[in-house]
């Protein structure tokens, strides 16, 4: 079930489709198994396919015609609040896995701006939703993944000492660690005391690193006023 809802949830974050290469590298498991579990969702019409690329097929309209509004539809308006105010690419994103899926963007109307993608995996130096569910772990889970991923012993240290840090404030900050050029501050949004998603808005390090307490602040109000329809 937990491959299953990797592939939904990577083509809800897709619109154009995802290639069965894709969704492969996206489970980290082999064609053979991807290819049967697709094959499975187009045919009871949870997926559709055109072309070689996959997206959601018209079963999952009845599934959320029935749902309650989702974590999207909640943090839509205070992303956009979030993005009069300061003019840099907002975010929303959930760890599927080991993947982190970009539910929701608006991107900076300036002309040199963070544009992220659809999904992405875990690398080096992970990103500040990255580090918001790297914080969720037990002890034991966080000493295993980072000693399985971080190939630095300093860096492991520096990693488990920040993510110490990120759990006891609640929010996460990426100053270049990703990328040289990109920095970022991260909140998470929680449901009955879950973490369901990260709201963050990053940019360009020069624009962004002075603002970056300001930020921080306004996401936590953000994530209160989401926070509070998901209870």
């Amino acid at each position: 079930m937990t491959r299953v809802a990797a592939i939904l949830e990577a083509a809800a974050a897709a619109p154009d489709g995802l290639r069965l290469g894709t969704l492969r590298e996206l489970l980290n498991a082999p064609k053979s198994s991807v290819h049967g579990l697709v094959k499975g969702l187009v045919a009871v019409g949870y997926l559709a396919e055109q072309d070689g690329r996959y997206t959601l097929g018209p079963a999952m309209a009845t599934v959320a015609a029935a749902a309650r509004p989702t974590v999207v539809d909640m943090a839509r308006a205070p992303m956009e609040k979030l993005h009069r105010q300061f003019d840099e690419t907002v975010m929303l994103g959930s760890m599927t896995g080991e993947t982190l899926v970009y539910l929701d963007t608006i991107e900076s109307t300036q002309a040199i701006r963070y544009s992220p993608p659809k999904v992405r995996r875990h690398f080096e130096n992970p990103s500040a939703m990255m580090k918001l569910h790297l914080a969720e772990r037990t002890p034991e889970q966080l000493d295993d993944y980072l000693l399985a991923r971080i190939s630095v012993p300093q860096r492991r240290k520096e990693l488990s000492a920040e993510l110490a840090a990120v759990r006891e404030r609640g929010v996460a900050f990426n100053r270049g660690d990703t990328f040289p050029d990109l920095s970022a501050a991260a909140i998470g949004l929680t449901e009955r005391g879950k973490l369901v998603a990260c709201i963050a808005v990053g940019g360009p390090s020069p624009r962004v690193n002075p603002l970056l307490d300001e930020i921080a602040a306004a996401l936590s109000e953000a994530a209160a006023e989401i926070s509070q329809h998901l209870t």
